[in-house]
């Protein structure tokens, strides 16, 4: 009885340690129903600038404007957030592996692909979020 509970605990542990492969993306309907801890309720976003690109992160990771990761003062590295533009509710999740936004005002930096996804205006360059801690 106690090898048999061992074994499905075994198996089943390994099973969660594998990685999935999926990659971090904006969340769907149906994804965005999962709650998330509300960490702000209304706070600005911006975006790296290219000339970051290949620049080592606070957290020790090269910097790629094409990942889904963001910048923030205080989170933890490593930290999974979804960032909901308020105006127009599309919203991407990131992980933390930056410091900043240094930039007085500003809540979050997300990579360029990140703020692009759930921007309406390509061409402004700050918008209105609502971040939630997901891990």
């Amino acid at each position: 009885m106690l090898y048999s509970l061992f074994a499905v605990t075994l198996v089943l542990s390994l099973n969660s340690c594998g990685s999935s492969g999926s990659k971090i993306r904006t969340t769907s309907d149906s994804e965005s129903s999962k709650k998330g801890k509300l960490y702000k309720s209304k706070g600005v976003a911006s975006y790296y600038h290219d000339k970051f690109n290949g620049r080592k992160t606070a957290s020790g990771e090269r910097f790629d404007n094409s990942d889904y990761t963001a910048a923030h003062r205080e989170l933890a590295f490593g930290t999974k957030v979804r960032v909901t533009n308020l105006a127009n509710n599309k919203s991407v999740v990131v992980k933390i592996n930056d410091r900043g936004p240094f930039s007085k005002g500003r809540e979050i930096d997300l990579s360029k692909k990140a703020f692009m996804e759930i921007t309406d205006n390509k061409n402004h360059g700050e918008l209105t979020v609502k971040i939630e801690i997901l891990n």
